[in-house]
């Protein structure tokens, strides 16, 4: 604002270091027939601000020709879509190379490939899917763990789901002919972790150990003894023992 006004006449120029500035922009004004002003923040002006910098660091011999640099502005999303993606490898993904082309994995040793062969004796490769022998010869097919997560919360929680407890989670998913490896570790965490589980659950009123029974009759029935020592530093009576006797009390 302070320049605007000095350039307009309202306010004087004192700092003698602007004087130069106002004078140069005095005389670019008369090249134009209308000239309009308008405020900037300093927040929203922060790429004028980077190229005053860069102009000020260069060094610039006279008599030198200095081409305008052209900069274009476009105003719009740098991106198309948003998507997720990882680089890991699904589950099954060594067990279904070795199925299509009979290679093993790089790197992989004697014991690795053995166990490879023997995984891969439960799976059967149709096309470009693959699936799992159970153990009533149902085919369940192999999903990664973007589907299962997907699975787990439309079977658990969805529109229809009765948020059932990781048995009968693990049984319905399996009825529907899915599975992965790590099938139990996932419907733990996943209802452990849900909230609609833990607020209207029905209290367990089971305790979180398992009770030990005692065989003492009547309280104080049973006792017992121990000694401590040698103790170096012996006490003032000149006892280097301790004898601990217990009377154990129970309900």
């Amino acid at each position: 604002m302070l320049t605007i006004f000095q350039t307009l006449g309202q306010w004087k120029t004192k700092d003698a270091k602007l004087v130069p500035y106002h004078e140069y922009l005095e005389e670019l004004a008369k090249s134009f027939d209308k000239i309009s002003f308008t405020d900037t923040p300093h927040t929203k002006n922060q790429f004028a601000y980077a190229l005053a910098t860069l102009a000020s660091m260069a060094s610039i011999i006279k008599g030198d020709l200095i081409e305008p640099l052209e900069i274009e502005i476009v105003k719009g999303s740098a991106y198309c879509d948003a998507i997720e993606a990882t680089d890991a490898k699904p589950w099954y993904e060594d067990i279904k190379d070795f199925l299509q082309t009979g290679q093993y994995p790089p790197f992989a040793d004697r014991r690795d490939r053995k166990t490879l062969r023997r995984l891969a004796v439960h799976y059967f490769l149709s096309s470009e899917t693959l699936y799992q022998r159970s153990f009533d010869a149902t085919l369940l097919r192999c999903i990664d763990i973007h589907e299962a997560w997907r699975l787990i919360e439309e079977v658990h929680g969805g529109s229809c789901g009765p948020h059932m407890n990781r048995l009968m989670l693990a049984m319905k998913l399996m009825r529907l002919g899915y599975y992965w490896s790590t099938m139990e570790t996932y419907y733990v965490k996943h209802v452990r972790h849900c909230h609609l589980c833990q607020v209207y659950a029905s209290r367990i009123k089971a305790l979180p150990n398992e009770l030990h029974p005692m065989t003492a009759p009547w309280p104080f029935s049973m006792w017992g003894i121990d000694v401590i020592g040698h103790i170096n530093s012996k006490a003032s009576n000149g006892h280097l023992f301790i004898l601990v006797a217990i009377n154990y009390f129970t309900k």
